[in-house]
């Protein structure tokens, strides 16, 4: 009897899952993967600028009904890229809801060739015309629960 693999799209997916947890955004929990290859290269989660209050302890700050204190996932993603001199021309990402337009974007300067996502999200008429112009691929996945059941929280014992 063979152990089934999970899929990579769903393996990438949760990975952007659980990214999210990290969050510190009130309104929506986003996570994001930067994968190039079938390795991720970089992840991040919508929260604010490194330092500054967090949404979830001081309340969103909201200009014309934007919160202006959080950074998106994506951009948190590519950001990271930046900082450790990770290329992201030819990657994809793997984000839990659907990019903004400002983030779609980033992400088509950025090189990304591929975008899949769990959610749909306010999806911009505009955003579909840039990612048809620049023929970048759009997939949207389900994650299969029952993925979960398979995972072993067991801990070792350990004598002390």
């Amino acid at each position: 009897m063979t152990k089934e693999r999970i899929p990579w799209d769903q393996y990438f997916m949760l990975q952007a899952l659980v990214i999210s947890t990290r969050s510190t955004c009130n309104r929506l929990s986003v996570g994001a993967i930067v994968v190039r290859d079938r390795r991720i290269i970089a992840g991040g989660y919508n929260g604010s600028v490194s330092g500054d209050d967090h949404c979830l302890d001081q309340g969103c700050y909201l200009v014309d009904g934007h919160c202006v204190r959080t950074i998106h996932a994506e951009m948190n993603a590519i950001l990271q890229c930046a900082k450790f001199g990770e290329a992201t021309d030819g990657a994809e990402i793997y984000v839990t809801d659907f990019p903004c337009l400002q983030c779609t974007k980033m992400l088509l300067q950025a090189g990304i060739t591929k975008i899949t996502y769990l959610r749909n999200y306010h999806n911009d008429p505009y955003a579909q015309k840039l990612l048809d112009l620049k023929h970048v691929a759009v997939q949207q996945v389900t994650v299969d629960p029952q993925l979960l059941t398979h995972l072993s929280f067991d801990q070792p014992k350990t004598e002390r």
